[in-house]
């Protein structure tokens, strides 16, 4: 019983054969055209994107490899199914060599070419879900993902670029909730490895006992509990990304291990002499000082050697708080959508909290404020009472100390001072090159120049502070 339909295009030079192959087609619900010659079809598939092609090998123009080939090259996701009157092993195979989907002789069976279409139009409809989730993969897990458009986030998405698609072992440093997790997905999805899997093990959140058996699997009696075998993380990334987070709180022991796998990719499971190897791209992530720790003899010098080959720092949010209305306006797009509401935004004073704020979480607690500031707020616009106390105590403080009297030059007040702060921070990112940081800002040199006597701003004074 046939069960999916599409856009078919018959091509064949017999008036009789093309039409009755046509109605036998149409009677079973596909869409359906016809063709006498290769140079037709041809202009026929430039004008509409058919999903099967079934085309005789012998036409009065060109053969139907010709149009094979210009399918090959021009109509890609169109599948050709190639008829002959005289088949040969040989033209069969150097039809499937050449991309056709099958090969038949005529006369053709009904049931085999209905068949032979169904099985033509299933495999597209995979390709197609693959397409998609491929796309939604990149759309979720890509560098276009990550939002921000501070100088040090840019500096971050050209080193992403740089090694992405490369083997090297990345490092990537930076505080609890600045996304690493996150930007290690990126490098793996722009990656040649990105088809393959992404593995992701907290190393703090287990033991040292049960992280070995998590990373390098376990034999069958190797340990109390240890019932069957299992297969470990690093089998399981093979030919993937493994991402090891908070590398830091690996034991000296399996320090050790991992030290091998980094030099000759390879290893033992728990209680087994047999030997693994393993093609995988290896990812870490801390937020310790593992220079620090070194020196403290808490972390293997060499194992740090190993890892530290390229390192991607993470910049804290309160690093970059020209990023913050870019992440409010992008996090208010997702939640408004799972909640189902149409917030237009936050209103004056609840951005300004959310600048004055010093977002000791970083970027998770800022989306953990959205989705609880989306959920909670019964206006259009978000207020400040809807934010979170810390929030609004802190913006209290603010500007109390900058206004004691609460005039209403309070707000203007505490408006500026953000924007003199990141002006001071771009202009020392770029050495006071005020060319580099109008750009950096994505402003124009006149406008910095405004802004910077507005502020005060000037090189030898901020040497002075």
């Amino acid at each position: 019983m046939k069960t999916n339909s599409g856009s078919l295009l018959v091509v064949d030079d017999d008036q009789h054969i093309l039409e009755a192959m046509a109605d036998y087609l149409r009677s079973l619900g596909h869409r359906t055209e016809t063709s006498l010659t290769c140079l037709d079809a041809i202009e026929r598939l430039k004008e509409f994107p058919f999903q099967v092609v079934i085309c005789d090998v012998n036409l009065p123009d060109q053969d139907g490899f010709h149009l094979l080939e210009w399918v090959q090259q021009n109509a890609t996701d169109t599948a050709v199914i190639m008829l002959t009157g005289y088949g040969t092993i040989e033209s069969a195979v150097e039809a499937i060599r050449l991309g056709a989907f099958e090969y038949l002789t005529k006369p053709v069976i009904d049931e085999e070419l209905s068949l032979t279409i169904e099985r033509c139009l299933d495999q597209r409809q995979v390709v197609e879900e693959n397409k998609s989730l491929k796309a939604q993969l990149d759309q979720r897990y890509g560098l276009s993902n990550i939002v921000g458009q501070d100088y040090k986030m840019q500096k971050m998405f050209d080193l992403i670029e740089s090694v992405a698609d490369t083997r090297t072992t990345v490092l990537i440093l930076g505080e609890n909730g600045t996304g690493k997790t996150m930007t290690a997905r990126a490098i793996h999805q722009l990656s040649d490895r990105a088809n393959k899997p992404f593995v992701e093990v907290a190393c703090g959140a287990l033991p040292d006992t049960l992280l070995e058996s998590e990373l390098f699997g376990h034999k069958a009696g190797s340990f109390t509990g240890a019932t069957h075998d299992k297969i470990g993380k690093f089998l399981q990334a093979d030919g993937g990304t493994l991402f090891l987070d908070e590398i830091a709180t690996a034991s000296p022991s399996l320090q050790v291990k991992l030290l091998r796998v980094l030099q000759d990719r390879e290893f033992e499971a728990v209680g087994d002499t047999k030997t693994h190897s393993v093609d995988i791209r290896l990812i870490l992530a801390t937020n310790q000082d593992l220079e620090e720790m070194v020196a403290k003899g808490e972390f293997r010098q060499d194992l740090y050697y190993r890892i530290n080959v390229i390192t991607l720092t993470q910049p804290a949010l309160r690093e970059r708080m020209s990023d913050i209305p870019l992440l409010v306006e992008h996090y208010l797009k997702v939640y408004n959508e799972q909640v189902g509401k149409a917030i237009n935004g936050f209103d004056p004073a609840a951005m300004q909290a959310m600048l004055k704020y010093s977002w000791p979480g970083n970027v998770r607690e800022l989306i953990n404020v959205i989705e609880r500031s989306v959920v909670l707020s019964k206006g259009d616009y978000i207020r400040v009472h809807d934010l979170p106390e810390q929030i609004r105590q802190e913006q209290s403080y603010s500007l109390s100390t900058e206004n004691p009297s609460g005039g209403r030059s309070s707000l203007k007040n505490a408006l500026a001072n953000p924007e003199r702060q990141i002006i001071i921070e771009a202009l020392e990112a770029n050495g006071w090159n005020r060319q580099n940081t109008s750009k950096a800002l994505g402003i124009n040199r006149t406008t910095l120049y405004k802004k910077m006597k507005k502020y005060d701003i000037d090189f030898e004074k901020q040497l002075m502070h």
